[in-house]
């Protein structure tokens, strides 16, 4: 035994003989020879402490041979675990147990033990609640037994909180001493995560950082954290949810997963559900920080390659980057971050000049604005530099957050008696196709143009029906590329919103289709008219009511 420690081996036989006699208590007299011994046991169990954390498991083992056998009576004793500080001192020397890389199968016993013993401390059903003595000893406290209970897995949560704050792991000798500690703690909280006790303790071990280079947090306690967090179960600060998804990578990708399936499987239905189902995530707020906004980016750009642009996903994308950007502004009050460091590809004048809200510019100034808009990205398009791919993609992708000015482009090119409408066709034109050649790109235009005048013309005609527009449009896009096809779709929507006549067609095609969808095939047109309807926003609340009926009935379309 360690003579200078005080740890002689007569004393810890004294306190291993009291532990055995501790383990009947049956008697008053047994229960206040526990109390009366209280302090002095802390005392030991400190000395016993300050030996352990020096040592691995096996010279722990060498050295004191029954430590394992004293230390698993004391933690099954309510009385002891119950008083002052021993509770966390015996946490303390389980963890100076605790093997980080198990060498042979004695030390993954002990660690299988371990983990069981920690367990039983904080554990709010395995402390004995049906033992009587124990309740009678919790009665005489004047709590009742649920009080006692849960006050004692908030105490220990608070002093493990402390603790780590307060960096009490640099106590020990060794990096590697520290990192088997936290790992330990970590896997203890695995099968406690879903307890609302323990949620500070989670968040506390989810800020901390060691010295070492490699992340000291054990994947099985991240992906657990995740989970619960994904089912529900358990609510982190904003913070502490961060924290996790710049420590874990596979984390935030999961999160994001499922977020992103959640969103495909509401369209075509209302913004405001997606924008609430995004929120509810955090991801939009998480995005905050450079690192995750980047690692969301590179989701969202493998999605829409490999659905080819597929309005579903472009629309996630335009939901998301509102999300976002009114998070940046309400918290990143101080501009910790610069919005170049969310779009380093882009120049800034480009981004500067998505940024601005449609809504927020007069008439005069929003068609001006719109030209602007062209006049850059056709500029950027053309230059040598975008011969690569990679920036061609770039800044089409740029574009695909801001999607409101397609839109805007799209309603100008309708109402607005402003000529250029040339610039307004190109921005549809490379919206839908950004790896148009300049021919190709220019027949786009051509045909996007025809449709555009076209269904201008049919604005003006009094007794236009449904039937007519139908008709009309099919004989216009159906050998169309499927770029001058969604180019065509986005246009009939805006003047199905915009124009008297849209109003009433859409109306006539409601009470048409209420009646015969059953037996009707409709086009698949209007399928790609419910992806449009989708993307269109809260800008278009003066036709919501339109708008929603139209969605009702395309819900029942092939």
């Amino acid at each position: 035994m360690d003579e200078d420690a005080g740890i002689t081996k007569s004393r810890f036989e004294f306190w291993l003989r009291k532990a055995l006699e501790w383990g009947q208590i049956t008697t008053p007299e047994s229960q206040q020879d526990v109390c009366l011994h209280l302090p002095e046991l802390q005392e030991f169990l400190l000395q016993i402490y300050g030996a352990l954390k020096h040592m691995n498991c096996a010279d722990a083992i060498q050295k004191f041979p029954l430590i394992g056998q004293l230390l698993g009576r004391l933690c099954w004793n309510p009385f002891i675990i119950g008083y002052d500080e021993c509770q966390k001192i015996l946490m303390w020397c389980l963890c100076c147990l605790y093997s980080g890389e198990p060498q042979n199968p004695v030390e993954l016993k002990a660690n299988s033990w371990i983990q069981i013993s920690l367990c039983r401390l904080l554990s709010l059903s395995g402390l004995g609640h049906h033992d009587s003595d124990i309740n009678n000893f919790i009665t005489t406290l004047g709590l009742a037994s649920a009080d006692y209970y849960q006050k004692l897995v908030e105490n220990v949560v608070f002093s493990l909180v402390t603790e780590l704050s307060r960096n009490w792991f640099n106590r020990f000798k060794s990096q590697q001493s520290i990192s088997s500690r936290v790992r330990c703690l970590c896997l203890l909280c695995v099968p406690l995560i879903n307890l609302t006790d323990v949620t500070p303790l989670l968040e506390a071990l989810l800020s901390y950082h060691g010295g070492g280079s490699e992340d000291v947090l054990p994947c099985e306690f991240l992906e657990a954290v995740n989970e619960a967090i994904l089912q529900r179960k358990i609510s982190l600060s904003e913070s502490a949810v961060v924290q996790l998804w710049l420590r874990h990578l596979p984390s935030l990708q999961k999160a994001l997963l499922k977020n992103f399936e959640s969103l495909i499987s509401l369209q075509p239905g209302s913004l405001e559900e997606m924008t609430c189902l995004i929120k509810s995530s955090l991801l939009h707020r998480a995005a905050c920080h450079p690192a995750i906004f980047r690692a969301i980016e590179e989701f969202f750009k493998n999605a829409l390659l490999e659905t080819d642009g597929a309005p579903e996903v472009m629309t996630v994308v335009q939901v998301f980057t509102r999300c976002f950007l009114q998070a940046y502004q309400e918290n990143n009050e101080q501009h910790k971050f610069p919005l170049k460091a969310y779009f380093p590809h882009n120049p800034h004048s480009l981004l500067r000049a998505f940024l601005k809200h449609p809504s927020d510019l007069p008439a005069t100034g929003l068609h001006q604005h719109l030209i602007h808009i062209a006049e850059m990205l056709k500029a950027i398009v053309e230059t040598k530099c975008m011969r690569s791919y990679g920036n061609l993609f770039e800044t089409w992708f740029l574009f695909i957050h801001f999607g409101e000015w397609a839109d805007t482009a799209a309603e100008h090119l309708l109402v607005s008696k402003a000529e250029s409408s040339d610039a307004m066709l190109w921005l549809l034109a490379f919206y839908y196709d950004p790896n148009d050649e300049n021919q190709q790109r220019t027949q786009t235009m051509l045909e996007g143009k025809s449709v555009c005048e076209h269904l201008t013309t049919l604005s003006r005609t009094p007794t236009l029906s449904a039937r007519d527009l139908q008709a009309a449009v099919n004989s216009k896009i159906s050998r169309r590329q499927p770029a001058t096809k969604e180019l065509a779709v986005h246009l009939i929507i805006s003047f199905l919103i915009f124009t008297a006549n849209g109003h009433k067609i859409a109306r006539e095609w409601i009470a048409h289709f209420a009646v015969t969808y059953e037996v009707l095939k409709v086009s698949s047109l209007l399928t790609r008219i419910a992806h449009r309807v989708s993307q269109l926003g809260v800008k278009y609340q003066r036709s919501v009511k339109l708008v929603n009926d139209l969605l009702q009935i395309l819900k029942f379309v092939d």
